[in-house]
C-alpha cells in the first residue's frame, strides 16, 4: 500500500520534524550545524518559504514554516539531501543519514502555532543540553527574545500578537508553564488558553 499523501495548499504552515536514521547523531560538531543552517537558507531561496522557527538538537531538527508555492516534500527532499551527501562525504559513511520520512504536522490555529513555537524552543533545556535556554545558541530563541537580527528567521508574525516590548512578553511566554495569552489582533485582545505539553516530542 502506497503512503498517504499529506495535506498540502500553498500558504499552509507545518511544524517539520527530521531525525537521524535510527536515532543516529546528526550534528558532531559547529561546522555541521552551520552546514545544515547554510542549506537551509539555500533552500529557502531556491524554494521560497518562511522560517517562523527552528531547533537543531543532536539527532534530530525541527522547523515551523509558512509554505508559499512549494509543498514541503519538495522543500525537505532538497534540504535533507544536500545535508546527507555533505554529511557522507565528510565522515566516510554511506547509506540514509535520516529517517525516510521527516514529520510534518500542519499548524492549522494560531494556538497550534505558539504551542509550537514554545515546544521548539524549549527543546534543548527540556532535552538536557543547557541548563538555561539563552546557553543555545543553535536555535531561533535569540532571534526572538535578544532580536538578533538574521535572514534566517521572521520573528515579526508571532511577535506581533505580543504587546510592547514584544521580545520580553514572548521570553516570559516561553518560560512560564501552562500560562494562557492574552494577544492582541487587530487591536482586539483575544485569549488562547493553554493546552498541555504538545506531544510531538522527538527522542
Amino acid at each position: 500500500m502506497g503512503r498517504k499523501r499529506r495535506a498540502w495548499f500553498p500558504g499552509a504552515k507545518y511544524h517539520i520534524t527530521s531525525r537521524g536514521n535510527r536515532k543516529s547523531t546528526l550534528f558532531y560538531d559547529d561546522e555541521d550545524r552551520m552546514k545544515y543552517l547554510s542549506f537551509l537558507q539555500e533552500t529557502m531561496v531556491r524554494f521560497p518559504f518562511t522560517l517562523h522557527a527552528f531547533c537543531l538538537m543532536t539527532n534530530h531538527t525541527h522547523l515551523q514554516i509558512k509554505t508559499s508555492d512549494t509543498s514541503p516534500t519538495i522543500i525537505m527532499s532538497h534540504l535533507n539531501t544536500k545535508f546527507a551527501k555533505y554529511f557522507n562525504k565528510k565522515y566516510d559513511f554511506t547509506g540514509h543519514v535520516f529517517e525516510k520520512r521527516y514529520g510534518a504536522e500542519l499548524l492549522d490555529s494560531l494556538d497550534y502555532e505558539f504551542d509550537v513555537s514554545k515546544y521548539i524552543h524549549l527543546n534543548p533545556l527540556k532535552g538536557g543540553l543547557v541548563v538555561a535556554l539563552e546557553d543555545y545558541p543553535w536555535s531561533s530563541y535569540h532571534a526572538y527574545v535578544n532580536r538578533e537580527v538574521t535572514q534566517l528567521v521572521d520573528t515579526k508574525h508571532l511577535l506581533s500578537f505580543f504587546p510592547a516590548p514584544a521580545s520580553k512578553r514572548y521570553e516570559e511566554y516561553i518560560k512560564t508553564p501552562q500560562v494562557d495569552l492574552f494577544l492582541l489582533n487587530n487591536s482586539k485582545v483575544i485569549m488562547i488558553k493553554r493546552k498541555e505539553e504538545n506531544p510531538c516530542v522527538q527522542k
